[in-house]
């Protein structure tokens, strides 16, 4: 299954059903569970200048569906629409459902914070 076929499936349901759940896993294995949480537990950011996913030990800049995280720039195929790292996955499914976190503030300026 393509990505644009789950994120249609999640855009017309407005949450993540099981049947998404079972096609975006059964697409993205353990990089889409691991993004299906980051959306049910709110980790999803979207500030005035980017998108950011807060994980374990980091947080992760999303720009135009890209991520430079260790797992994206070394084990993925950039030319594989199906390898794709669990955070911009979870920005795609947060979007598509319709729960990213808005903040009206820049991210540069959050940063300086942490």
């Amino acid at each position: 299954m393509t990505a644009a076929e789950w994120v249609r499936l999640l855009e017309d349901a407005g949450e993540l059903t099981p049947e998404a759940v079972d096609r975006l896993v059964s697409t993205h294995g353990d990089r889409g569970r691991r993004a299906i949480d980051a959306v049910g537990e709110e980790r999803v950011k979207e500030y005035r200048d980017f998108t950011v996913v807060v994980g374990h030990e980091d947080e992760y800049i999303i720009e135009e569906g890209s991520c430079h995280c260790a797992d994206a720039e070394y084990n993925l195929d950039p030319d594989d629409p199906t390898e794709r790292c669990w955070h911009a996955l979870a920005v795609e499914i947060a979007r598509a459902v319709d729960t990213v976190d808005h903040h009206d503030m820049w991210y540069s300026d959050v940063r300086d914070f942490l």
